[in-house]
């Protein structure tokens, strides 16, 4: 589902700047969780909505956004695909060093030769670096710091819920960030077919994510 949407987004970029698509998901993604969450009968507040890491998880969401869209119009999509694969690895050692689980001897060469794969991409020494590579980079941490926050959530709240109030946070700040930009939140050029399969493809990625986080092992996912 995320690969999908990022191909949207990718192609999108091509007439959009990164603000206003990340608005417009954000935005439509917060009608479907909150929407999703009301079905189930979980309400749309939470008395531990703004609890420390819940805060810590927005912020997370927040710079993964912003890395992940500039990256888009950016950056090559196969590069930027390739540097977000460093995330599931910065996850299992962020697992074993702030959640305690166990990671066999394999995972731990294959999370070191994926690394090494990583920097052949980046070439950070190299005479040619790039310095939009660093805009996916903020995306893959930013991811890796989401990832692990969704572990320790309170659990009485539903992953419905923790969606809802993850967009009811990023989309303000999306506005605020079109608004200095002097960007309108709905341009008359919008491939709008292009916009709502972004916003299906990504929050159904984004449901399926979450939910196996707090259900499994997170090196495992």
């Amino acid at each position: 589902a995320f690969a999908v949407a990022d191909a949207l987004i990718k192609s999108l970029s091509a007439s959009l700047a990164p603000q206003q698509i990340m608005f417009l998901l954000l935005t439509g993604s917060l009608f479907v969780f909150a929407g999703l969450a009301l079905r189930e009968g979980s309400a749309l507040y939470h008395r531990s909505a703004f609890a420390p890491v819940l805060l810590l998880r927005y912020a997370a969401e927040i710079a993964a956004m912003v890395g992940m869209m500039n990256g888009l119009a950016k950056v090559d999509l196969s590069t930027v695909g390739a540097i977000i694969q460093a995330n599931p690895l910065v996850v299992v050692l962020g697992s074993v060093v702030f959640l305690g689980e166990k990671v066999s001897w394999r995972r731990i060469t294959a999370l070191i030769v994926g690394f090494a794969g990583v920097l052949l991409i980046i070439q950070p020494g190299g005479a040619e670096f790039d310095h939009a590579i660093l805009w996916p980079i903020l995306a893959m941490l930013g991811l890796a710091v989401r990832d692990l926050t969704t572990r320790v959530t309170p659990q009485d709240i539903t992953s419905a819920q923790l969606a809802t109030f993850t967009m009811a946070v990023a989309s303000p700040f999306a506005a605020i960030w079109l608004a200095v930009t002097n960007l309108p939140m709905f341009p008359v050029d919008t491939n709008w077919p292009v916009v709502a399969m972004i916003i299906a493809f990504g929050s159904a990625g984004y449901l399926f994510l979450i939910t196996s986080i707090r259900q499994a092992e997170v090196s495992v996912v």
